[in-house]
């Protein structure tokens, strides 16, 4: 990105940099863009912390199928959705 990284541009690669699948120039440029908004930061650490949730607790409690399919669906999910 030659311009500096705004907040859209941040959230599109959001799924990317919290996975730790961008390239260290992109990376720089998010995190120099966190440094000087809040509001992204607060996003990416929500992020981080539900998918860190999410993986300790995923052995932990089995969602019924029925609620599971529902909350892939509600979330658009459907190519997730294990038949």
């Amino acid at each position: 990105m030659n311009e500096k990284l705004n907040c859209q541009a941040l959230l599109e690669s959001l799924s990317e940099y919290v996975d730790g699948a961008l390239g260290s120039e992109l990376c720089d440029e998010i995190e120099r863009h966190m440094a000087d908004c809040e509001d992204c930061r607060v996003v990416v650490d929500t992020l981080k912390k539900t998918v860190y949730l999410y993986h300790e607790t995923s052995t932990l409690v089995k969602i019924p199928v029925d609620v599971r399919e529902r909350l892939f669906q509600r979330l658009d999910l459907d190519d997730f959705i294990q038949r």
